[in-house]
């Protein structure tokens, strides 16, 4: 039977006795920083007895200066490889605030070359801070040492990019349930972009929310070229399709088209497991909110506007005139229909300055009857407040790891369309039954009161 192996351990008494430490599971003598190769006393003894024959003469065992020569050998040894390990500290540091720089950069959308202008910033920011301190050469000389030219932050990014598809890959194998948003637009140079976000389900039922995919369509837009596309995507990307629940779309022919559609040739491809396709409910809440049949108070907002802000001349002129009055707000804001937002603060701004635009149009001899008829005005301030609660609306809708359940009932800290449709419901019985005083809202439905309907602007109002 063969002889089992004796393991030996470092003895701490070791060090005072022969001076020697550990260091990583290694005797090291404290005097000449020779190893043994086997913890044992005897080798320990040998190499201390033979080398440093001296030492034990003129530092007596048990005595407090052998102590503390040992103490001050073991604290130099310390040191020497605390000299050798911090650079590379220090240059993990660096490369870990140059990755923090470099990100910071792209989601501010900064240019790569913005990162040279950053470091220097930093810099004169440092020398002057930190220049006497105790540790200032210290500060100054770490922030020089963080690489933030525009070819390393490319490299930065790049490194990112691929850690973040890495992640999303082991996310999508991991994940029991996922579904998918597909929404398409123009960006600044004219090339339509298929945006193609997910939201996947884990085991523990816990959700995960990410950019899939930014898609670009160089040519048409129809529903196959979406198709074509996107299902060459989720090919190369080997996305595993039979985890497929729904897909959201807008109202768009080229998303929903019966034959021609993209659901509809997603739902023909025998690689797509039966799924539920959605309409995004943001789309709907938009397209409602543009039928307000408020026309003969939009168009004269957006032709008074337009008419002050399409000259420059008269635009600093009235942007000065409202500078020396010190309003509230310094501009008019332009209006835009496919900003869904827009109108609501327009309106909101031109309502709080109409004294001011009445003053400035009038100094220039221009029509001012409209922004003087008390019904127009009443008018105004209706749409002002209903664009405004619907934006609003439209604002809760949105947000990231958002459910249905918490958009029915209760979002953040407002109320979901559920409570929102309801406190609706009844402001419209109280102008149909001509109440105009402060409405106090019901935690729950009321009978509806039957009244006929008429323009808002042909209610009895309680004039002064």
């Amino acid at each position: 039977m063969a002889k089992r192996k004796k393991t030996y351990f470092f003895n701490r008494d070791w060090e005072e006795e022969f001076f020697f430490t550990e260091v990583k599971d290694k005797c090291v003598c404290l005097i000449c920083g020779s190893t043994v190769a086997i913890p044992k006393r005897h080798n320990v003894e040998r190499h201390y007895t033979t080398a440093h024959p001296s030492f034990h003469t003129n530092f007596p065992a048990g005595s407090a200066l052998r102590v503390e020569k040992a103490r001050e050998l073991k604290a130099a040894l310390v040191k020497q490889q605390s000299f050798f390990t911090r650079p590379g500290k220090k240059s993990k540091k660096a490369t870990e605030a140059s990755f923090r720089a470099a990100n910071y950069l792209i989601k501010n959308k900064r240019a790569f070359t913005d990162g040279d202008v950053l470091k220097g910033a930093m810099m004169i920011i440092a020398e002057t801070v930190f220049k006497d301190e105790k540790n200032g050469s210290d500060v100054i000389s770490s922030l020089s040492d963080v690489q933030l030219g525009a070819s390393t932050v490319a490299r930065r990014l790049s490194a990112m990019s691929e850690n973040m598809s890495e992640q999303l890959d082991q996310d999508l194998r991991e994940c029991k349930w996922f579904s998918l948003q597909c929404d398409e637009s123009v960006d600044n140079s004219s090339i339509a972009q298929l945006m193609v976000f997910i939201r996947m389900v884990f085991a523990d039922f816990s959700t995960k929310e990410e950019l899939l995919a930014l898609l670009p369509l160089k040519t048409t837009t129809r529903g196959i070229d979406i198709y074509e596309v996107m299902k060459s995507f989720l090919v190369e990307k080997k996305v595993p399709l039979e985890k497929l629940v729904s897909i959201t779309t807008d109202g768009a022919p080229a998303m929903t088209g019966r034959r021609a559609g993209f659901i509809a040739h997603c739902k023909s491809d025998p690689d797509f497991p039966p799924f539920l396709h959605y309409h995004c409910i943001i789309h709907q809440q938009a397209i409602c909110a543009k039928v307000t049949g408020f026309d003969h108070v939009m168009s004269p907002v957006v032709k008074i506007i337009n008419s002050i802000r399409s000259k420059a001349k008269q635009h600093r002129t009235f942007k000065t005139f409202l500078e020396e009055l010190s309003t509230e707000y310094g501009d008019l804001l332009l209006h835009s229909e496919i900003r869904w937002l827009s109108r609501g603060r327009i309106l909101q701004r031109f309502l709080a300055l109409k004294d001011e635009i009445k003053e400035f149009m009038k100094s220039r001899e221009e029509d001012t009857s409209l922004l003087e008829d008390t019904e127009w005005i009443l008018d105004l301030a209706f749409l002002t407040d209903i664009t405004t609660k619907l934006n609003y609306l439209n604002t809760e809708l949105q947000g990231k790891s958002c459910s249905s359940g918490d958009i029915r009932f209760t979002h953040g800290l407002g109320f979901g369309w559920s409570a929102f449709a309801l406190a609706y419901k009844v402001i419209v019985e109280h102008f149909q039954c001509q109440l105009f005083g402060p409405i106090a809202l019901p935690l729950s439905p009321r009978p509806r009161l039957s009244h006929p309907s008429r323009p808002f602007s042909q209610w009895p109002y309680a004039r002064p």
